[in-house]
């Protein structure tokens, strides 16, 4: 799943240009397992759910995604840390799976969510002003009551203990 951010990448062309090459190269499977870290998103009624994410640290890992993945675990996902906070836009190509997406400021706060997103669809899903996106399995924002405005506690956002 391509999670490259199209204006940024458009804003820096020339810097950009090898990337974009690279990007065009078609993943056909899924990528290896990458490390996992622990995060926990605490909802309004100060519950804590407690997940185990892969995180896509490098351009091509965020490229890739989940691509070909055809199950999230419940307490999974995957990480998607910008490195700054940033216009974040993402699509669903080639990912087989449902999500719900997340999008999350530099301190942590949920900014914007995306519920069961369509597999495979092109369709650009804009998350705003973000510095980094969640993946979940489809419909656990709704099971958990996960709203705008939560927190997610990991190291990326200098929040977890």
């Amino acid at each position: 799943m391509t999670r490259r951010h199209l204006l940024a990448l458009l804003a820096a062309a020339p810097l950009a240009a090898p990337r974009l090459v690279r990007a065009q190269a078609e993943p056909t499977k899924a990528q290896p397992e990458l490390p996992k870290e622990k995060l926990v998103i605490v909802t309004h009624d100060d519950a804590h759910h407690d997940f185990s994410v892969e995180v896509a640290a490098t351009p091509e890992q965020q490229e890739t995604g989940l691509m070909f993945r055809p199950h999230v675990p419940a307490d999974g996902g995957m990480l998607f840390p910008w490195g700054r906070e940033q216009r974040s836009q993402m699509w669903m190509r080639n990912t087989v799976s449902s999500l719900d997406m997340l999008f999350i400021g530099p301190d942590g706060t949920i900014r914007r969510i995306v519920e069961n997103t369509v597999p495979e669809s092109l369709a650009i899903i804009d998350g705003g002003m973000a510095a980094a996106a969640l993946e979940l399995a489809a419909g656990t924002a709704a099971r958990l009551d996960i709203r705008v405005g939560d927190k997610v506690l990991a190291k990326q956002f200098g929040n977890a203990s």
